[in-house]
Parts: structure tokens; sequence; C-alpha cells
């Protein structure tokens, strides 16, 4: 089923059910480089593989860039 999801202020839709690291996966970003706020609360990587998103869901994806 599609389901609209709100990433970084634009709608996207995705099939669920789906959880946060095949999404990031979809988007290309390997989930070791993103930091992931759902709904305003900060995720913590062990919990991509089984934080499934649902309709309205609103995610926040920052990469991280190395450098100094």
């Amino acid at each position: 089923m599609m389901s609209a999801v709100i990433a970084n202020g634009k709608e996207t839709n995705v099939n669920t059910p789906c959880t946060v690291d095949e999404f990031l996966q979809q988007l290309d970003l390997p989930p070791r480089s993103v930091v992931v706020e759902l709904n305003g609360e900060a995720l913590s990587p062990s919990s991509f593989a089984v934080q499934k998103l649902k309709s309205g869901d609103r995610l926040e994806i920052v990469r991280i860039v190395a450098g100094g």
C-alpha cells in the first residue's frame, strides 16, 4: 500500500509497511551516514531496521559529513 510521509519538508510516497532503513535505501542514503528524527524524536541507528513508517510521519534526515 502506498503511503505519504514528509521527509525534510517534502512529501514522499513509500510502499508500506516500510522501515526507516528501507526508506533510506530507497533514497540511496547509507543508514550509517545519516541522523534521523522521526516525528520530533531522534532515532538511534539500531532502531532503523525495526521502526516502521506510517502515513503522515515526518522525518528529518541529516547527512553526517566528516571534516575538520
